[in-house]
């Protein structure tokens, strides 16, 4: 397992689409998932120490998961299949880990919340994740990556092509 740090939110101007952008700790590579507007306020909220008159879904799963003596460990975005991530949130207690499915994004929001760590498995970050230089451009071995993408892969990726480019990545990776 890589341990990663939310680095940002982004929206795409166009189409007002999220996503989160993870990446791993004390390393370059990141880890772009697309999420709800809703888990994108409840992370940016979370992050932001923004309060609210009323919990929010997550703050009431944290709220339920510690009055029943759970307690979050940490969360994994462990799978990526026909375009869709999985995760899973591990908790304890009363001795025992359970380990419980959900979207990445509803595992992320509960991780701020509980302020546990989020790690990804090696073969998810291989696989989907990118390295991008100093410009905000794919790294070279990303750019093999994608040349080597079957036309169905390259259509798909066509999309988030569109949005990374319209992004402003002059503070990616900056802490402010």
């Amino acid at each position: 397992m890589i341990e990663l740090e939310i680095d940002s939110i982004r929206v795409n101007l166009r189409s007002y689409q999220r996503v989160v952008i993870l990446r791993e700790k004390d390393a370059g590579r990141f880890l772009p998932i697309w999420i709800g507007a809703t888990e994108a306020d409840a992370i940016a909220y979370r992050l932001q120490d923004v309060s609210v008159a009323r919990p929010q879904t997550h703050d009431l799963l944290a709220n339920v998961i510690e009055q029943l003596g759970g307690k979050v460990r940490s969360v994994v975005v462990c799978d990526m299949s026909n375009d869709v991530f999985y995760a899973r949130v591990n908790l304890e207690q009363n001795g025992r880990t359970l380990e419980i499915d959900a979207r990445p994004s509803d595992a992320i929001a509960l991780a701020v919340r509980a302020q546990v760590p989020i790690y990804v498995d090696e073969a998810v970050l291989a696989d989907h994740g990118v390295m991008l230089n100093a410009e905000g451009e794919l790294a070279p071995e990303d750019e093999a990556k994608a040349s080597r993408a079957t036309p169905e892969e390259l259509e798909k990726l066509a999309a988030f092509k569109d949005f990374l480019e319209e992004l402003d990545l002059d503070d990616l990776g900056k802490r402010g």
